[in-house]
């Protein structure tokens, strides 16, 4: 059992977590500017599998395929050896102590809010999962071409390839036509990004203001100008056209709805066992056994 804290460690910790995970995102960004919305993603991929728990980070072994291999990590998510940073930092300031399930929360605060978005208060206290699982990530994660039917349904439980549109300019619903629902404009812009038949590793950016935390993402969507499929369903579905509508016009109301979703999905967790890890991408030294008596 880790003895209680004495009160100077209790004062490193609070200024740890207070300052050394801004720092490292700042740096981060400042390197990158890319490197903010990364760690934002990163946040969203993880809770997706089972709650926030760190097993997104996980490097495979020989006896577990994690997630970063899956079809919606691989050539996707960037910026782990940012989160690596981060939890260096803190383990020299305050070894074992912070989880890198909650290192990943607060560095998706701090990009938030240093990319101009607003700020919120995260609770601590997540353990680290003790495995993770690439089939999991598959069988859980909303492709490019999902519809908000399925968006919706997922949450009640910012680079793109070019193969993440292409059906939407060639071929929407088997239909061998373009989507009717994207502006003709935006679509000619695409069809020179990525000609049909080209070459589908080609990259562009998800949003016009990349480096800015704001509501321009819904504006884009009002204007027919969404670039996946799961985007500009989000505009076109009725149940959820009135959220895109309000957001669009109003950056303050997207902002506490905003907070007010992390803050629940902040809350969501597998219940399974864990641990703080001291290394974010492999767990502290368990036996191989007790790994695979693991199901997740």
């Amino acid at each position: 059992m880790r003895r209680p804290r004495l009160s100077g460690e209790a004062t490193t910790l609070k200024l740890a977590l207070k300052q050394k995970p801004t720092s490292v995102i700042r740096r981060a960004m400042i390197r990158e500017a890319r490197s903010g919305a990364s760690a934002m993603r990163l946040e969203f991929h993880d809770c997706f599998v089972n709650g926030w728990d760190g097993s997104l980070l996980l490097d495979d072994t020989p006896v577990m395929l994690g997630e970063k291999l899956s079809l919606s990590n691989i050539n996707s998510l960037r910026s782990y050896e940012v989160i690596d940073e981060v939890k260096e930092a803190l383990e020299e300031a305050c070894p074992e102590t912070v989880s890198c399930a909650d290192i990943i929360i607060m560095s998706a605060r701090d990009a938030v809010l240093l990319s101009g978005g607003p700020k919120w208060e995260v609770k601590l206290g997540r353990k680290d999962s003790l495995t993770a699982s690439q089939q999991a990530s598959d069988d859980v994660m909303p492709s490019p071409i999902a519809n908000a039917t399925y968006l919706t349904n997922l949450f009640k439980r910012l680079i793109f390839l070019c193969f993440s549109i292409v059906f939407r300019l060639y071929n929407q619903s088997v239909s061998g036509k373009p989507d009717p629902a994207m502006d003709p404009m935006f679509r000619e812009d695409l069809d020179r990004v990525c000609p049909l038949g080209g070459d589908e590793e080609v990259t562009g950016n998800l949003d016009a203001t990349p480096q800015i935390f704001e509501n321009q993402y819904f504006r884009v969507l009002v204007n027919g100008r969404g670039l996946l499929n799961s985007d500009q369903t989000l505009y076109t579905f009725p149940e959820t056209r009135g959220y895109a509508e309000v957001f669009s016009r109003n950056q303050s109301d997207f902002f506490r709805a905003f907070v007010e979703g992390m803050i629940k999905m902040g809350d969501l967790q597998s219940g399974l066992p864990g641990e703080i890890r001291r290394n974010s991408r492999k767990v502290n030294d368990a036996p191989w056994a007790t790994l695979l008596n693991i199901e997740r």
